[in-house]
């Protein structure tokens, strides 16, 4: 699985420590954000990573700014990503399993590395459910191609 990654300078050492967490997992990462401490806007990063998903060059993506907010908004621009911020696993597990987000976000000022890694996993390990959550992501996706002019 491939994984694009973004972030800005507030979150440099939370990216550098969980690309290498996902390398040793065997994931192949992709990274769009920033690699100084210099400021550096996540708008920049999170559409780059944003793109990626969604043009299909990686399957998932993970945005880290100071809350994971703003880079989750610049992220939710790009048509065809649903982004979610989870600041915990469960979140993680069920904006997977029940909305089929393809980026999770989270703030590397609100968060710790190992709460981090515990969401990335369970964002990347689950599966969307479909069924009855399918119409509601695919009215999701309809709200999107009305207000894009698409």
């Amino acid at each position: 699985m491939k994984i694009a990654i973004a972030n800005d300078h507030t979150a440099v050492d939370m990216k550098n420590e969980l690309v290498k967490y996902l390398t040793d997992k065997g994931y192949e990462v992709i990274n769009f954000g920033t690699d100084t401490y210099e400021s550096f806007d996540y708008a920049i990063s999170g559409e780059k990573a944003a793109n990626a998903v969604a043009g299909g060059e990686a399957d998932r993506g993970i945005a880290i700014c100071g809350t994971g907010i703003g880079i989750g908004l610049a992220c939710n621009k790009v048509n065809g990503i649903r982004a979610c911020m989870c600041s915990e696993p469960y979140s993680a597990k069920y904006t997977r399993l029940h909305n089929d987000a393809n980026m999770v976000t989270f703030g590397a000022r609100v968060i710790g590395i190992e709460m981090a890694k515990m969401i990335v996993d369970i964002f990347l390990e689950t599966e969307f459910e479909g069924g009855r959550h399918q119409r509601r992501v695919d009215q999701i996706m309809d709200i999107e191609r009305r207000n894009s002019g698409k």
